[in-house]
């Protein structure tokens, strides 16, 4: 335990914490939307499980990290299957494990987020409108298979930046705790605001192409899809105020003022 006495290891956990959150903000982005499908008195047990669900899924892929490691290694290649001669396009399309979860979950967030934008603008046609509400089960299965997809790109974050194991799990548990304590005013924000929601499904989006390019060997930079991301709720936020501001200016005139009619 002769690491704790050694600032480089705080600052690193600090470091790796702070992006853990960073990292977990699609992920309780996606948890609030598909919790907010169940009755208003599961929607908090969804969000607090999902949470606890991801926890378990990076604690467990960290103490696995020789199956991390190997799951980079390739299993096959589509370029030898068509012929494919050039040499560098040939190691380009040479796919791993983690490839292969990369691009499943991607599409996978593709679908969701267009389906759920899709229903969100046009609303559910009549004869689906009957149909039972989403289950409880259901809704974990499916926070559980993005929690994968989002812990692979957590952990591989943590293995980069830490050289502990137990620095990772400590970043880990802090950040899935914080994310906790966040989640259900982010969740109330998102669900009271369409405009939001509709942007976060952009965000969730825009995170199933790039996950989908990463598992192809093609690399968008972090920062490039962040930066789009906050520039977006900013302009947003920006957006609400002015809103707001105008629904009061609405109101006072609207006001009957005792004073003039005296």
């Amino acid at each position: 335990m002769d690491w704790m006495n050694t600032p480089e290891i705080w600052i690193s956990l600090l470091t790796l914490t702070v992006l853990e959150i960073v990292l977990g903000i699609d992920n309780i982005v996606f948890i609030s939307i598909l919790a907010g499908k169940l009755p208003l008195d599961k929607q908090k047990k969804a969000r607090q499980l999902g949470l606890a669900l991801a926890m378990i899924t990076r604690v467990l892929l960290l103490l696995s990290l020789s199956f991390i490691m190997k799951l980079t290694n390739p299993l096959f290649n589509i370029g030898q299957w068509i012929n494919v001669t050039n040499a560098s396009l040939l190691e380009q399309m040479a796919l791993s494990g983690r490839d292969l979860i990369l691009i499943i979950g991607g599409l996978f967030l593709i679908y969701k987020s267009t389906h759920e934008i899709h229903q969100k603008l046009e609303g559910e046609p009549e004869h689906q409108s009957k149909h039972k509400p989403h289950s409880f089960t259901s809704t974990i299965i499916q926070i559980l298979i993005l929690d994968i997809v989002f812990s692979l790109d957590s952990v591989i974050t943590a293995v980069g930046m830490a050289e502990h194991i137990e620095v990772m799990i400590a970043a880990v548990i802090i950040a899935v705790a914080v994310m906790m304590v966040s989640a259900g005013a982010i969740s109330n924000f998102v669900n009271q605001h369409p405009t939001v929601k509709i942007l976060a499904l952009s965000f969730l989006l825009l995170i199933g192409v790039s996950l989908l390019a990463e598992g192809f060997e093609q690399h968008i930079p972090k920062g490039y899809i962040y930066f789009a991301m906050a520039f977006s709720v900013l302009v947003e936020m920006l957006n609400l105020k002015m809103k707001n501001k105008h629904s009061k200016t609405l109101q006072l005139r609207n006001t009957p003022h005792s004073n003039n009619l005296q």
